[in-house]
């Protein structure tokens, strides 16, 4: 079980997507330089089916896709909530970041459509970073990854 601290409706973490955005807490990671150092601590509400559903009820005229913020204390459990997302919000897209450096083994490809891995390393910046070393990929139908490149007209 993962821990939610917050949400937002977002529209610049993944490309062409209005998104419900979870950060959830307890981030083993604790990067230097970190954005969100609040996540390191395990707090918040439980990041269960029935509270994925609850709000994704009340935004669901207004989102595109579900983003993860974090997990990577239990990559399992995102991969299962992205699963369950697939099965019964199918018409929403699913996103996780991740501070991993590679894509953990127990993570189903195909229950997301976006994927970011790569913890932050402040000297190389974030993502819309053309030195950044972390990735953002976009899970195609056939299951390969693209990465996606952010550039100054599309990110």
């Amino acid at each position: 079980m993962v821990k939610c601290y917050n949400f937002d409706i977002v529209c610049q973490e993944i490309p062409d997507q209005i998104t419900l955005a979870f950060n959830i807490s307890g981030c083993p990671n604790h990067c230097f330089g970190c954005h969100s150092p609040w996540l390191w601590k395990d707090e918040g509400v439980p990041l269960d089916e029935h509270f994925l559903s609850l709000l994704i009820d009340k935004y669901s005229s207004g989102i595109t896709c579900v983003c993860f913020m974090g997990g990577d204390q239990a990559p399992e459990y995102i991969n299962d909530l992205a699963a369950y997302l697939k099965k019964h919000f199918n018409h929403l897209k699913t996103a996780w970041y991740s501070g991993s450096e590679e894509i953990p083994a127990c993570i189903s490809i195909e229950n997301f459509d976006f994927i970011k891995i790569g913890p932050y390393i402040e000297e190389y910046g974030g993502l819309r970073s053309a030195t950044t070393n972390q990735k953002l990929y976009i899970v195609e139908k056939d299951g390969t990854l693209t990465q996606y490149r952010f550039s100054p007209k599309n990110g």
